[in-house]
């Protein structure tokens, strides 16, 4: 048990360190580089191939959450063992906050580069956008909360086997291409603390709303699926191993 905890735990690592590092890196390049033209699109679809490239290197070993909503919307919806929600939680934050430091390194390098945001979220002012604290507020809730129920729908009994990581994947993509003008999106608590602890400032102080927005559509939708999904298969092998042994 001790072995397999630490194995999930491993993967859960990697894949929120890649998430982060490769979606947020696409994010600063493409300010300090306007003229490459990657723009929002080809950020999003940086977050959107982080997440599919790792939900197939290590998604079958951890679940393939790297995302602290993730993890409390699967565990609302059955699909995510109590044990596991605090040490997913904990390994996804140390991980962001890794993936951020490595980014700042490797940007900190450029001459005369300038921080700004870092990638960070935020409202009002430090929205892209400028949007409300209230619009982005609804933005984050509603976005997590169709983010989990895509990737249970996905992992549940009846969905092609084998294939979850694909409209995962682009689902971010696309969650990307509609709130990256109004909150820089987030829609993971994890991906947010990062960038914002090396950001500083208003970035930090704004940090409640992008942990709470995600947290309350995930737990939303969790509570929606395991009723929508009640006879569903479960995917996480954990919760597998939970259910034979009842």
């Amino acid at each position: 048990m001790h072995n397999d905890m630490q194995r999930r735990l491993i993967a859960e690592f990697f894949g929120t360190f890649w998430l982060v590092f490769g979606g947020c890196g696409a994010a600063v390049v493409s300010a300090a580089f306007p003229q490459l033209g990657i723009g929002f699109t080809g950020v999003s679809f940086a977050f959107g191939l982080t997440v599919l490239s790792m939900a197939y290197a290590v998604g079958h070993i951890s679940g393939g959450h790297f995302n602290p909503a993730v993890t409390l919307g699967l565990w609302a919806a059955g699909r995510c063992a109590p044990r596991h929600v605090v040490p997913y939680i904990v390994v996804q934050i140390v991980a962001a906050v890794a993936a951020a430091a490595v980014l700042y390194l490797i940007a900190s390098g450029k001459p005369e580069w300038v921080s700004g945001g870092f990638a960070s979220n935020g409202y009002g002012e430090l929205s892209p956008g400028r949007y409300s604290l209230a619009s982005c507020f609804v933005a984050e809730l509603v976005l997590t909360f169709f983010f989990l129920m895509i990737i249970i729908g996905t992992t549940s009994k009846g969905a092609a086997t084998g294939f979850a990581g694909i409209p995962i994947g682009l689902s971010l993509t696309l969650i990307h291409l509609i709130s990256i003008p109004i909150t820089n999106t987030s829609v993971n608590p994890a991906r947010s603390i990062g960038p914002a602890l090396f950001a500083g400032g208003d970035a930090v102080f704004q940090l409640w709303l992008f942990i709470l927005a995600p947290a309350l559509g995930a737990l939303a939708a969790g509570a929606l699926g395991r009723v929508l999904y009640e006879d569903s298969s479960i995917v996480d092998t954990t919760v597998v191993e939970e259910r034979s042994r009842s």
